[in-house]
């Protein structure tokens, strides 16, 4: 399988509120498996169909290199593009992109 990512993904757990926007509203208090500049991996035992849009308000924690740009993602929007066992694999709007994550 070829390696498609633009960027670096990070392993860190961090906690994100995960808000649905299509097919009813629903808010979910959960971690990222990992994260880049343009998308992260939920995990998640629920399954939402391909194009949910959610509402994502990630924190970083204060000792966290990255705290200063942890209201980067309040309020960014994603589309999800991969639902599995495992959890949901978000990518976010350009808009919302982590510049912050891009050097990797």
């Amino acid at each position: 399988m070829d390696e498609r990512r633009l960027y670096e993904r990070l392993s860190y757990p961090f906690p994100v509120r995960l808000e649905t926007i299509t097919n009813g509203k629903q808010v979910l208090k959960l971690t990222t498996k990992n994260i880049s500049a343009s998308g992260t991996f939920i995990s998640t035992p629920m399954f939402f169909p391909e194009g949910t849009r959610f509402i994502l308000e990630l924190t970083f924690p204060n000792n966290y290199q990255t705290d200063k740009y942890a209201k980067t993602l309040n309020g960014c929007k994603g589309n999800l593009v991969r639902s599995t066992a495992q959890g949901i694999a978000i990518q976010f709007d350009r808009e919302c992109q982590m510049e912050c994550l891009k050097i990797l």
